[in-house]
């Protein structure tokens, strides 16, 4: 039975020392009994503190390129990070907001807490609620949480973007961090193009006359300008070296996520 030991970490055996060893491993008492060197050796870290940050701007009501809000799938991916996380008995602690509203809570491990967390994260979300800022949030963070933690911030496929590049940096150096998007759907692009409501823009409230979309030049100019900004943003996060995944919906989830945890442990 491994040794227990504060600071949440947890001794596996006691072995002799060898050159390289860290020197604040040493086991005095140990030493002393044996007349030889002896460190500890530890199976894992626990209580590590995972930092969910959560975009609740109007464009994360909107519809994902699934059909779906994308709401729906921000929670779900809150959901699974948080209780992986709580499994693995490290602290869920979270930020959550837009330009005008902030939601924090501290970091815990008990399941009570996260079944408060999670609604208040899917309450949240709106078409009416005020616009993103994420610098808000990362600034919370970088404020905020000292000790370093595992980041995981969940926004759509428009961001981050480049005027949030300073703020990444200087979380960079003290957490890790990991960046899930959802994607957007495009008004222009789909079979159902026809049987859907007039196209009304979240995040620059827009309404656009229908027969824009059935135009094959104008759904051309649209899916570039898709591809362009996700190029801005996936550029900027693999400049950064932060792991990243873009989901379309919950169907697809686990795999990408487990394949951003893989590439975040790789980096």
């Amino acid at each position: 039975r491994p040794l227990e030991l504060g600071q949440g970490q947890v001794v596996d055996r006691l072995s002799l020392y060898s050159p390289g060893d860290d020197i604040s491993d040493f086991d005095g008492k140990c030493s002393a009994r044996v007349g030889i060197p002896i460190i500890r050796r530890f199976a894992q870290q626990s209580n590590l503190s995972l930092i969910l940050v959560v975009d609740t701007g109007r464009n994360m009501a909107a519809l994902s390129s699934e059909g779906n809000p994308k709401s729906k799938t921000a929670v779900f991916l809150a959901s699974l990070v948080a209780y992986v996380a709580r499994d693995r008995g490290d602290r869920v602690a979270l930020v959550a907001g837009d330009a005008e509203r902030l939601f924090l809570r501290p970091p815990r491990s008990r399941t009570q807490v996260l079944e408060v967390m999670l609604p208040q994260i899917a309450n949240a979300f709106d078409v009416q609620a005020p616009a993103s800022d994420l610098n808000i949030l990362l600034e919370r963070v970088l404020n905020t949480f000292h000790r370093r933690s595992l980041v995981v911030l969940i926004t759509d496929e428009v961001r981050p973007a480049p005027e949030h590049e300073k703020v990444l940096r200087k979380l960079k150096v003290r957490h890790e961090l990991m960046v899930l998007q959802v994607s957007d759907a495009s008004p222009f692009v789909g079979s159902r193009l026809k049987d859907q409501p007039p196209i009304y823009d979240v995040d620059r409230p827009l309404n656009m006359p229908r027969f824009l979309g059935r135009d094959p030049k104008i759904q051309q100019e649209a899916i570039e300008h898709v591809l362009a900004n996700r190029k801005t943003t996936s550029d900027l996060l693999q400049r950064l070296g932060i792991a990243t995944a873009v989901f379309d919906g919950e169907d697809n989830a686990l795999v990408r996520f487990t394949q951003a945890v893989m590439k975040q442990m790789l980096t």
